[in-house]
Parts: C-alpha cells; structure tokens; sequence
C-alpha cells in the first residue's frame, strides 16, 4: 500500500503518463483515464475499466502509444499467387496506402517484398497515422481497399496449394 502511494507521487512527477494516454501495461490496453493517488483506471477497447496499482507504472514495463506524439504504425500483410509480378503488387499497395484518408505522407508510406511463402508471395504495406485511436479500422480499411485493387488488377490475393497426381 505504502508503494503504491508512493508511485502515485513519482508517476505524475515524471510526466510519462497522463490522463488520455493510450498505454500497455502488462496484457491491459486502452485509454488512461484517471491518475489516483494509488491507483489508475484504464478504459479498455472492449469496454472495461481496469484499476491498477499506480507500482505496477513504476515497476512493470509500460508502452505509452503517445508519449511524444499521435502517431502509429499500422500493418497490413497480404500474401499473392506465386507467379504475379513482385512490382506490380508493390506499386497496387503504395498506391492503395496513398489513397487512405487517414494514412500520413511523412513518414511515407513503404511497400516490402518480404519473401516466399510455402503457398504465396509475401508482402507487407507499413505505413503511419496521426490517430491513434482509430488505427485498426485504419488497418481494416486498407485491408478492405487492398483486396479491391488486387482483384481490379486480378491477382489472386489468397494462399494457393497446387496438388499434382502423379501417374504410376
């Protein structure tokens, strides 16, 4: 008890957490909403309020999404038909990231040709956004946006397993 409400000095003298922050603290994420003296309530993305002891700030690892800025990096992996030109997938996802609204310009967005898959070409669009609260749907609506252009451009944007009989 006398830890926690000793935490609940040092954390807001810090500055590395304040209320709105959005924050991982061990496998809770969400919005901060309140700073207590021992404890903080964390509003989850389901829903949930979560009230932690101010210690496990102290003493546990806390990502803070926005620390020093808005910014998040959202993903988006796809994987294609072998024997579809690598360039042309590149091309269709940047053009596909330039096209989002709610996808930045700086940092750029990058399209990466990350290998071969044991059914598919593996590719990746990595680009950033200024809000991190809406970055799953931003991922959700590239991913959308991305499986139009892909079958627009009939590439086949699915795992495909090929199976040969052999004659004996």
């Amino acid at each position: 008890m006398v830890n926690n409400f000793v935490s609940g000095f040092v954390v807001p003298a810090e500055r590395k957490i304040d209320a709105g922050d959005a924050v991982r603290i061990g496998d809770v994420s969400g919005r901060v909403q309140q700073m207590g003296i021992r404890f903080c309530t964390i509003r989850t993305r389901e829903g949930a309020e979560v009230i932690g002891p101010n210690a496990s700030l102290v003493a546990d690892k806390v990502t803070n999404w926005t620390l020093s800025d808005r910014l998040r990096r959202v993903d988006v992996a796809v994987g294609v038909a072998y024997g579809t030109p690598p360039e042309k997938v590149l091309d269709l996802l940047l053009a596909v990231a330039r096209a989002h609204p709610q996808v930045l310009l700086e940092p750029a967005p990058v399209a990466l040709f990350l290998g071969f898959g044991a059914s598919a070409l593996q590719f990746e669009m990595r680009v950033w956004t200024g809000r991190v609260d809406v970055w799953v749907q931003t991922q959700s609506g590239l991913a959308v946006a991305l499986y139009a252009a892909l079958r627009e451009a009939r590439i086949i944007p699915l795992p495909q397993r090929e199976v040969r009989f052999k004659q004996v």
